[in-house]
């Protein structure tokens, strides 16, 4: 079976580069537009990764995040940030908000690929 990973990001570009790039690595894609969709489907899907956009409409990814991370059901998914916030600082409100991991924005298709190895194995 392959590894699901959920991919919360609002941009049509960025949503289709990240599911070419992990769908031809083998990896089963989902995709949610904004956070508060991202929060259901994460409940709903238990993805083995979620790849969080920060910027993104309804709920950001910080909420998105904080909400993911209290749910018992889905507290042990790791979840990275994927964002064009790259400034200093930036990194550690993302972990703050709960996130595992951060890759900024443009990122190189294998500095993704590597992070996303490193949580699912």
């Amino acid at each position: 079976m392959n590894k699901r990973i959920l991919v919360i990001e609002d941009t049509e570009d960025n949503r289709r580069i990240l599911r070419d790039l992990l769908s031809a690595s083998g990896y089963e894609v989902i995709e949610a537009t904004d956070g508060a969709t991202g929060v259901a489907m994460a409940l709903d899907h238990r993805p083995d990764l979620i790849l969080m956009d920060i910027q993104i409409p309804v709920l950001d990814g910080y909420e998105a995040t904080r909400r993911i991370k209290a749910a018992p059901a889905t507290r042990h998914i790791p979840i990275v940030a994927v964002t064009s916030y790259a400034l200093v600082g930036d990194e550690a409100k993302t972990r703050e908000a709960g996130c595992d991991g951060y890759v900024a924005k443009p990122f190189s298709p294998r500095q993704l690929l590597e992070k996303v190895r490193e949580f699912i194995s």
